[in-house]
């Protein structure tokens, strides 16, 4: 007996909307999987973004596999596979973190966990990951601690920022920065923050790099942001997700901020989710 079709991300897993992000203009295939979503971009070859409910409650430990896949929905021609990971020192960076959808009944989760290992939940990060690296690998888990109520449940979206100007490799525009948004209830009402990875590089001009070599990637910078402004970053509509951010955009004819990416994150302490003064 084959298993029951994925019913995917639920936009209504913590009791009020979440919806899954759209993008106008631009060609996208939605694809379910078992407690996530992804929203797939052809023309790129990768997730412009992905959704997941994760129930901290029901968190399972299940044996990682590794047998990444194509995704038998989309033709393989427009999906990064092993053609652009293989022979090089590029990882395949999940998008939806293994663990997230990895909850429920044990069938539940044996599946969530199988299906995170489909290339289109990956993206070509670079293999030497530093501290922090290791702060955006453990966002999820500080947040569920932090969720405030709903049995610490959480929404993670995350994605690519997906520029014009990203390096070419193999036929694949290697994206530099990727976002992530995160939302939960707070005293009933939802709250937001969002985050932004930087792996731009660092030194040299990519276009001078030897043939068939990855372009050099930088250290990984993590950044807080306003939700906003991973919408101008990517084209995505987030709806309701800018409103609750716990770090809203500065107002108008504020100061900017130090950092041009935003808030530059070096522990979990620096994180704001206290909604700020208005």
């Amino acid at each position: 007996m084959s298993s029951p079709a994925p019913a995917g991300f639920d936009p209504d897993f913590l009791g009020v909307a979440t919806p899954m992000p759209t993008l106008s203009g631009t060609p996208t295939v939605p694809l379910a999987y078992t407690h996530f979503s992804t929203l797939h971009r052809p023309d790129r070859r990768l997730a412009a973004a992905t959704a997941v409910g994760i129930d901290g409650a029901t968190l399972r430990s299940v044996e990682r596999s590794d047998d990444w896949r194509l995704d038998e929905r989309v033709p393989a021609g427009e999906q990064a596979g092993e053609d652009v990971y293989a022979d090089n020192d590029l990882d395949r960076g999940h998008l939806v973190r293994r663990n997230d959808p990895v909850w429920g009944t044990p069938e539940e989760a044996e599946r969530a966990n199988t299906d995170t290992f489909h290339y289109t939940n990956a993206a070509p990060q670079a293999a030497d990951f530093n501290q922090d690296h290791e702060l955006w690998a453990g966002l999820e888990d500080y947040l569920l601690d932090n969720a405030g109520d709903n049995d610490r449940r959480l929404v993670v979206f995350t994605g690519p920022v997906l520029a014009d100007d990203d390096p070419p490799y193999r036929g694949l525009a290697l994206p530099l920065r990727f976002w992530k948004v995160a939302a939960f209830l707070d005293g009933g009402a939802l709250a937001t923050t969002a985050y932004l990875l930087d792996q731009t590089p660092q030194v040299g001009d990519v276009t001078e790099r030897a043939e068939g070599d990855p372009p050099p990637l930088g250290p990984f910078r993590t950044f807080q942001v306003p939700v906003a402004r991973v919408g101008e970053l990517t084209g995505l509509d987030l709806g309701p997700l800018v409103a609750a951010d716990r770090l809203p955009a500065p107002a108008p004819g504020a100061p900017a901020p130090a950092e041009a990416d935003g808030r530059r994150l070096s522990s979990y302490a620096d994180i704001v989710l206290t909604r700020a003064a208005r």
